[in-house]
């Protein structure tokens, strides 16, 4: 699995027990909080055990199923791993608990399950376990997911100042604070109602917990990009041919973007707690719209050590793999910095929000025909340029306005300089 995945949800088994498999053939598909992946067989064989079945949560590293190969008679395929986390909240081997195991999932006294993630993070945190039964979970049939625990640490933060406010309301003479409810929102005859799909309640979870976590600033520059245009014009024909991908703006903008990260190493940064981690590698993350609408950020990983060439290839692989449910969980995880292209919706400025756990986030606009003064050696004039906007959403905890606008001014800067002959930045 890829970095930071803890755990995944069987979602389909495509073979059963006694099947014969093809290396390669495909065995499950999982689901995880960042993507869903389908799992090749990694040799061919017969299916002897599956130990799961679909929609359990099973811990990364846990044997989900055995796979016989010629002349294997081994007789140790009965006994089902222990730390696996059933979604009905049900505890897979209720007569025989393994105690010796730290990380294996626990039942409360009131009956609730806990996956091993869940009990690890509350450990670290000094979480009681007539806390962690308090927590309402938003997993099926009410089981603390990460998320939940993550958002009541939050809001635990605010506890005691929240509870200042309280005495304060109802000291003599004051009314009681009235107890917020979650709105109730009315339909009418005719009005459509409409589950959210699974990745869009990850995506409204991972939008609400950014915007919890950091101070959200937004600064926008607009620069003129005739060079650009002018250069991918001339040349997007012969490069097709050549590189067979077609050439976008958008690589020029991640390869300039890259450039001012170098120069500004303090927006290619997470935030750990009181520490401020600069990251060595500059993982550009591309914000790609699925054919249903919703969203993924796959990277680039070391972006830096890429040409133009390169970050186009790249770039087109990963929308590609995205738009076909193709992607590996490493592929959307361990990001340091993300781009996303309002322009192709033909908006001009936007504040995106800021993708976790990263201090920044790039939004471009369209490029549009516009006049502008030029200043030349016979003095200004009124010209036609290809203009666009730049907008910087960073985190205002670590990131002050000065590093925010500079950074973004220097990217700017790398923009305009590009020579449309040499296909280079002049900067």
């Amino acid at each position: 699995m890829g970095e930071s995945i803890e755990e995944a949800t069987i979602t389909n088994w495509f073979v059963k027990e006694g099947d014969m498999v093809e290396e390669d053939d495909i065995l499950l598909e999982i689901a995880t909080d960042k993507v869903d992946s389908e799992i090749p067989s990694p040799v061919e064989g017969v299916v002897k055990k599956i130990f799961f079945k679909q929609d359990e949560l099973v811990a990364v590293g846990t044997v989900i199923a055995v796979i016989g190969l010629d002349g294997d008679d081994s007789s140790s395929t009965d006994e089902k791993p222990e730390t696996v986390v059933k979604e009905d909240g049900v505890d897979p081997e209720p007569d025989a608990p393994d105690e010796k195991k730290s990380d294996a999932p626990v039942v409360s006294s009131q009956g609730r399950f806990y996956s091993p993630l869940v009990r690890t993070i509350a450990g670290k945190e000094g979480v009681s376990q007539e806390e962690l039964d308090s927590i309402e979970g938003s997993g099926l049939n009410g089981r603390v997911r990460k998320e939940d625990l993550l958002n009541y640490l939050e809001q635990r933060g605010a506890a005691k100042p929240v509870q200042a406010e309280k005495t304060v309301a109802s000291a003599p003479g004051s009314q009681p604070s009235p107890k917020k409810e979650a709105v109730q929102v009315p339909t009418m005859e005719g009005d459509e109602i409409i589950e959210m799909s699974r990745l869009r309640k990850l995506i409204a979870d991972h939008m609400i917990r950014s915007k919890q976590t950091s101070a959200h600033v937004t600064n926008m520059i607009e620069v003129d990009v005739s060079g650009v245009v002018s250069w991918r014009n001339r040349v997007k024909e012969d490069f097709l041919k050549k590189e067979g991908v077609k050439l976008t703006y958008l690589p020029v903008f991640l390869e300039a973007t890259v450039k001012a990260l170098r120069d500004f190493p303090q927006i290619n940064a997470s935030v750990d707690g009181d520490n401020i981690i600069l990251k060595k590698n500059i993982n550009l993350g591309i914000a790609v719209s699925l054919p249903d609408n919703n969203l993924i950020v796959p990277n680039i990983k070391d972006a830096g050590a890429l040409n133009l060439t390169g970050l186009t290839k790249k770039m087109n692989a990963l929308a590609s793999a995205a738009r076909s449910n193709n992607l590996n969980p490493d592929d959307i995880s361990g990001g340091t910095f993300t781009v996303t292209n309002f322009g192709s919706f033909q908006n001009d400025i936007g504040t995106p929000i800021i993708n976790q756990p990263e201090v920044a986030i790039l939004a471009i606009g369209a490029i549009k025909k516009k006049p502008a003064v030029i200043e030349t050696e016979m003095g200004d004039m009124i010209a036609i340029r290809q203009k666009m906007w730049l907008s910087l959403t960073y985190d205002h905890r670590i990131v002050d306005g000065a590093l925010g606008g500079a950074f973004l001014k220097r990217l700017g800067d790398y923009i305009e300089s590009f020579d449309p002959h040499a296909g280079n930045f002049k900067l």
